[in-house]
């Protein structure tokens, strides 16, 4: 691991971070949780926020898929969305559903404000982002499918939308 020049947990701690949220709204699979904090820390997300009944660290399921990033991203839990949705947004943070919706933009037509924050919301791996997170977000995304299923796992879309952000932050620079 050492030729691979990462960073320690303490060096990533204090290294500066896309300013992504990733926002778990009910995520009921503690290896989806685990995976998902894999990804944020692959990409230097901000943070995680862990919501509802979605289960927290430490716990030994989810650092079967972690392994150990649940010890080196910073996250939060509240016990519902809408409390976390509350906090982000005074601390500025744009809110972005993860969901198929009527007035949802495609994954491959948005191009983030590079001066703002945002904190993309993923869903229950059966019922998707609740309605109500829906409708309190400042906007819908959708990761275009063209197969036979109509839905993508939860830590898959995460690792999407993830490198979405990110490539088009480094893009800008």
């Amino acid at each position: 691991m050492a030729d691979l020049g990462r960073a320690t947990i303490e060096e990533f701690h204090a290294q500066r971070k896309f300013p992504i949220a990733v926002v778990l709204d009910n995520i009921r699979s503690l290896n989806n949780i685990g995976s998902i904090f894999r990804s944020a820390d692959a990409f230097a997300a901000d943070r995680v926020v862990l919501c509802g009944i979605t289960a927290t660290p430490p716990s030994v399921e989810i650092h079967k898929t972690a392994l150990g990033a649940e010890n080196s991203m910073d996250w939060t839990y509240y016990p519902s969305t809408a409390e976390a949705l509350d906090a982000l947004r005074a601390e500025g943070w744009l809110i972005a559903a993860i969901e198929q919706a009527a007035d949802s933009v495609s994954l491959e037509d948005f191009r983030p404000d590079p001066d703002r924050k945002i904190a993309i919301v993923l869903g229950h791996e059966v019922y998707g982002v609740d309605q109500s997170v829906v409708d309190a977000a400042d906007l819908t995304l959708e990761i275009p499918q063209f197969g036979t299923k109509h839905s993508l796992n939860v830590a898959v879309t995460a690792g999407i939308l993830l490198w979405h952000l990110t490539a088009n932050r480094l893009n800008q620079n």
